[in-house]
């Protein structure tokens, strides 16, 4: 994932759009979801806590030779779960220019664009979604 964002944004490497700090998608907050195909890590992605209603979900990646095939939607259901179960009333995404993949399922699954949330200076989409 890192070697893939340094390529896309190859400016990341010496200014980071976003920071997420590994305790940040940690308990009683936060959660780390891994997704395995055949017994094979093939996804990640992490769920952060913005504040007492809202949460975001950073970090998600599934390895190249798993896309197209369901993996992606189905991890991004598994963190809004455990954003519904942690309390959060609504989740919150943002995406680079050559995420267009990453922005097309999140609209598909019912994002709504919002006005920038954050300063990542990389994200030209922002979205939010009700876990209500």
């Amino acid at each position: 994932m890192i070697a893939l964002l340094d390529a896309q944004y190859p400016a990341r490497a010496v200014r980071p759009g976003s920071t997420t700090e590994p305790d940040e998608m940690a308990p009683p907050h936060g959660c780390f979801l891994v997704g395995f195909l055949d017994e094979r890590p093939v996804a990640v992605g992490g769920l952060r806590r913005l504040d007492d209603e809202v949460c975001e979900i950073k970090r998600m990646y599934v390895v190249p030779d798993a896309r197209s095939a369901g993996v992606g939607r189905a991890l991004l259901l598994a963190l809004e779960d455990a954003g519904h179960e942690l309390g959060y009333q609504r989740v919150r995404v943002d995406a680079g220019v050559h995420q267009t993949h990453s922005i097309g399922l999140f609209e598909r699954t019912g994002y709504r664009r919002i006005p920038p949330y954050n300063a990542n200076y990389i994200a030209v989409y922002f979205g939010e979604k009700s876990l209500t």
